[in-house]
């Protein structure tokens, strides 16, 4: 295929549509009858989540369309003890360009970037270097990820100093025992403390929805973190034996949509770990376009936690221009 690869109207306007402003969620007073009163119907949650993958089916120029959008939804992210600055400003270089310069010319989509780089604390101030200009955030994991075991003074601090050094979002994790021992309240507070260290940074809540136990107490422990004032709400760190699943998922996009109902306030959502394919990135975007609508389909309000995602993602999209697959070293990281 030499021509240029030409998306239909309504395909484009799923990559193009530009961000809807909206009040950053103040939080909310502590409501313990509203949280008792949250259940979650395990059983036809699952069933729901089981149908989710062929209820949609998107082809040719849409799903390359969908396809760059996910795109500029990934949190592309590098969370390992062997990072070097080098690595990291590789990374922020794929970052600034995700895709090759010549898929995009045949695309039409030149000017695609990704929703974020996602570091540890020690990395933002290389990240922050590499991505002057760009526009691209650099968002940092904090607060003793990914465990969130250390004392809470230091984990306030590593918030403080990780927005000094230049990260505009902070991915922070709560204590687990909280949820599973039922004591909201502590949860709230921890929430409400870490909300208010981040200043003008987005903060990101990273529930470690695998060590919950329960749908329920995903559910709760959303809505509770909602209340405290979380931007956005993620499911994993990424190292937990079982990170984002479609149950998970839907449970705590349908307490988005319950806390938007109620205080007028849209939360973002963020699935992380284990999402590397193509196909699963098109099944969490009709995910959140079926239950949420097209204002969460952009970075504003929707993230994927990634590393491995976007060299699926370029290869589906070479495979949609030329009609063959190529080797995944084609598509290096950085």
């Amino acid at each position: 295929m030499s021509e240029t690869v030409s998306m239909t109207t309504g395909a484009r306007a799923m990559q193009v549509l530009p961000q809807a402003g909206h009040p950053r969620n103040p939080g909310m007073t502590l409501d313990l009858d509203w949280v008792a009163a949250v259940q979650a119907n395990t059983s036809a949650i699952e069933r729901r989540a089981a149908t989710l993958p062929g209820r949609r089916s998107v082809k040719k120029d849409h799903q390359a369309a969908w396809l760059c959008k996910a795109i500029s939804l990934i949190d592309l992210t590098t969370l390992s003890g062997d990072d070097t600055t080098g690595r990291v400003q590789r990374l922020c270089a794929k970052a600034r360009a995700p895709v090759r310069a010549d898929l995009l010319d045949r695309l039409g989509m030149t000017g695609l970037t990704v929703g974020a780089v996602c570091v540890y604390h020690e990395m933002v101030g290389p990240a922050v270097r590499a991505l002057e200009g760009s526009g691209i955030p650099v968002a940092a994991v904090s607060t003793g990820f990914p465990a969130g075991l250390s004392p809470f003074h230091l984990r306030i601090a590593e918030i403080g100093e990780s927005v000094a050094a230049g990260a505009q979002e902070i991915d922070i994790v709560i204590s687990r025992r909280h949820v599973l021992t039922g004591n909201w309240q502590a949860l709230y507070d921890e929430m409400a403390e870490m909300r208010a260290a981040c200043g003008a940074a987005h903060v990101k809540a990273i529930l470690a929805t695998g060590e919950l136990g329960t749908l329920r107490n995903v559910a709760r422990a959303s809505l509770v973190c909602m209340m405290a004032g979380a931007d956005f709400i993620k499911t994993s760190t990424g190292k937990e034996g079982v990170n984002a699943t479609l149950p998970v998922s839907l449970t705590m996009i349908r307490a988005i949509r319950d806390y938007e109902a109620r205080t007028g306030f849209r939360v973002g959502y963020k699935p992380a770990g284990g999402i590397s394919k193509a196909k699963d990135a098109l099944v969490y975007l009709s995910l959140m376009r079926d239950e949420l609508g097209l204002p969460w389909c952009q970075p504003d309000l929707f993230r994927f936690g990634a590393s491995s995602l976007l060299g699926d993602i370029e290869r589906q999209l070479e495979h949609h221009v030329s009609g063959n697959y190529s080797a995944g070293n084609r598509h290096p990281m950085g």
